[in-house]
């Protein structure tokens, strides 16, 4: 009887995106308890996580002896979020970090000379750790790899310090650690820091230590120089792998209508993040659908021959676009909030939508993430017969 094979689930980078990556969660539970509701294991024994993603990622992991359940707490988190449980969005702790963060980028060299006047970042982050010790029960994850629930989680964060992208991986089985250009892998302990430091978006929030190589360095967002996304589940085992997208992986034919003005800050900024958590997925999907197709052409002989594998790949990513669903939802935001965004661009007043990307990643508002739950979940029901192949649900 053939080995079944190990299912990896990738959620990526993108924020208060993250919101969809829990409709699909939720549809994907839905969907095995009406097929094959005998069906009570975790079906993802590989999973990693990128940015908001690595949040999701290891909420998932350290519960994952109740699948349901552990969707059920991701839901219950997403669909009643608010802004200050992520970051500081009262008057004073905007004043604090942004106001400041601005001030500096105008007039910085006129006080450059006081230390105490140099922000870190654009938010406050702070109240985030709160939630994750939450959602996340590192101390669980040992327990769970030993019992048989979960064979490995890996998280990504970028080390502003050295320009190295790192795979922070546990594991059952004794994976070396892999080393490619400018990526390496190390096995470590999951812990919150490493969590925070995987979903610092640059600019937006503060660096995080860690140690790497008996060094500390400063880290922020995995999604920065993630060139594959998809390797650490491969290496860690996976054969079969659900990947959940924070964006479209592609734009419908025609052009959009734009704005013919100069672009403003929210706008560059919203496009620069756009790069960052969105295109390396697209590349790399179209990358391990061109090997696949190769090793399809290979004779037996030939692919004995060779280490790379056929990997079954599903996407599931959003079929709208989340700027255009931000855009309605940006007076959500706190007040001083949406008054520092319009310090940089993000107009939200009527058909004026410029910065809506940039506002799509910071909206931790129930308004916005319920609807990219909601949108998750009618993707992933759309795609259920082929969902429930993917995974072999309800085959005898």
């Amino acid at each position: 009887m053939p080995t079944p094979p190990t299912t990896g689930l990738i959620l990526t980078g993108g924020g208060a995106r993250a919101a969809y990556q829990v409709g699909v969660l939720k549809a994907l539970a839905q969907i095995r308890r009406e097929v094959s509701p005998d069906d009570r294991s975790n079906p993802f024994p590989v999973i990693t996580g990128t940015s908001a993603g690595a949040i999701n990622a290891a909420a998932l992991a350290s519960h994952c002896d109740d699948f349901d359940a552990a969707v059920a707490a991701l839901c219950e988190v997403w669909e009643n979020f608010r802004a200050e449980q992520v970051y500081r969005s009262d008057s004073f702790g905007v004043i604090r970090t942004g106001a400041r963060w601005l001030t500096m980028m105008s007039i910085g060299w006129v006080i450059a000379r006081w230390r105490r006047a140099r922000p870190r970042s654009l938010l406050d982050n702070s109240p985030l750790e709160a939630l994750l010790k939450q959602m996340v029960s590192v101390g669980r994850l040992r327990e769970l790899m030993g019992a048989g629930h979960l064979q490995a989680l890996a998280v990504t964060a970028s080390s502003y310090s050295s320009g190295t992208h790192v795979t922070f991986y546990d594991s059952v089985q004794d994976i070396v650690p892999w080393t490619r250009s400018q990526r390496v892998a190390v096995r470590d302990e999951i812990t919150v820091p490493h969590l925070l430091a995987s979903a610092a978006i640059p600019f937006v929030f503060p660096a995080v230590p860690l140690n790497f190589d008996g060094m500390v360095e400063y880290f922020g967002d995995g999604s920065m120089r993630q060139s594959a996304p998809i390797s650490p589940a491969v290496h860690l085992g996976a054969s079969r792998i659900l990947v959940v997208g924070a964006g479209r992986m592609h734009e419908p034919p025609g052009r959009r209508q734009v704005n013919g003005d100069y672009p403003n800050i929210a706008q560059i900024a919203g496009h620069a993040l756009s790069n960052i958590f969105l295109d390396a997925l697209a590349v790399d999907v179209e990358r391990l659908q061109r090997v696949n197709n190769t090793l399809s052409l290979l004779p037996p002989e030939a692919l004995a021959r060779t280490s790379l594998r056929p990997i079954d790949v599903l996407v599931i990513a959003p079929s709208e676009r989340l700027d255009d669903l931000a855009a309605k939802h940006l007076a959500s935001l706190p007040a001083p909030v949406r008054a520092l965004l319009r310090g940089v661009g993000v107009s939200g007043r009527g058909t004026d939508t410029r910065g809506a990307a940039l506002a799509s990643y910071l909206l931790f508002e129930a308004p916005y993430t319920r609807e990219l739950v909601a949108l998750g979940v009618a993707d992933t029901l759309k795609r259920r017969e082929e969902v429930a192949r993917f995974f072999g649900w309800g085959v005898r």
